[in-house]
């Protein structure tokens, strides 16, 4: 598991009234799936930033320590946990030793996720469905819920970024599951975000993260529907970072996830699949779905999940959906 260091110097702890010009200067950042992609993006932006602590959970121990010795040396202290989310008592374990280390972290990036592309019948109920919401939509539960009581306590500002997906606004074949487990995303994100603001903890903000498919190895093959390019990794982060510091309730990109939302709800529903599946190809944008290659680092996951096999698994680090 992971060791911290000290807390770097000149970057003391933050106080209730910073709030308003929240940064990541002198905080602990921790974020899931970051060994690669896009977490290690979160990861990089956090040193570059002055976080105090920089604590780097994934599946991958071999990528997760090759991470950890690529940010170390900055002012930052850098920890890694090797942790299989899809596990409770591994997420428990984990996130005991991090508040025994460096207690609880002042940003909580739920970052990690997987996606089966194949239609739902073609899902194995175990290493497909079940683990997809383990992964997608319980762990960030998990997760929060062994911080949070800290954060809480603590009573200082504090920001927790949950990636979801368009696909948890709208239907998509050929991703049944993943969709549902985004959609489970969004509403525990916003539900949480109110219960924090009605239990009088205001300090403590929650952002909901919910792209259309960004260019990433997760999403390989993708076709991009009608005024919605693939989005650039870079260009995701620096746009959800910064809704996270200003504790936006959420940031949802491009713009037509946004606009397409508003349609379902006012279209009927014939009207809907015909806008969506013919005019603009959401309905066809997973047909030539690949996902990560066997030959990716990611190709030795857990027992049970496939890291891009040939029937459209693609499992790792997700910040793109």
């Amino acid at each position: 598991m992971g060791h911290f260091g000290t807390r770097a110097p000149g970057t003391p702890r933050r106080t209730a009234s910073d709030n308003a010009d929240f940064t990541a200067r002198g905080r602990t950042v921790l974020v899931t799936g970051a060994a690669m992609g896009m977490g290690r993006l979160y990861a990089e932006r956090a040193v570059r930033e002055g976080a105090a602590a920089v604590v780097l959970w994934d599946v991958d121990a071999a990528a997760l320590e090759a991470t950890a010795a690529a940010l170390a040396g900055a002012g930052t202290a850098v920890s890694a946990y090797p942790v299989d989310i899809s596990s409770l008592e591994q997420v428990r374990a984990a996130a005991a030793e991090v508040l025994a280390d460096a207690g609880a972290p002042d940003i909580l990036i739920n970052n990690a996720g997987i996606v089966t592309g194949s239609y739902f019948w073609e899902h194995r109920q175990k290493e497909d469905i079940a683990r997809t919401l383990q992964v997608n939509a319980l762990a960030p539960m998990h997760i929060t819920r062994e911080f949070l009581p800290a954060m809480i306590g603590r009573g200082t500002p504090a920001r927790i970024l949950n990636v979801a997906s368009a696909s948890g606004t709208l239907s998509v074949p050929r991703m049944s599951v993943y969709t549902a487990s985004k959609w489970a995303v969004i509403g525990w994100s916003d539900s949480l975000r109110l219960e924090l603001l009605a239990a009088g903890h205001p300090e403590i903000r929650v952002t909901t993260l919910i792209p259309s498919y960004i260019r990433t190895p997760m999403f390989a093959g993708v076709s991009a529907p009608l005024l919605t390019p693939l989005l650039e990794p870079g260009a995701v982060v620096d746009r959800a970072w910064q809704a996270m510091l200003e504790g936006r309730a959420r940031l949802q990109l491009p713009w037509t996830v946004a606009l397409g939302s508003a349609l379902r709800g006012l279209l009927p529903q014939p009207a809907w699949d015909l806008v969506a599946g013919r005019l603009f190809g959401v309905y066809r944008s997973m047909d030539t779905f690949t996902g990560r290659p066997a030959s990716s680092p990611r190709s030795a996951p857990p027992a049970g999940t496939s890291a891009g096999t040939s029937a459209g698994t693609s499992a790792g680090a997700e910040a793109s959906r």
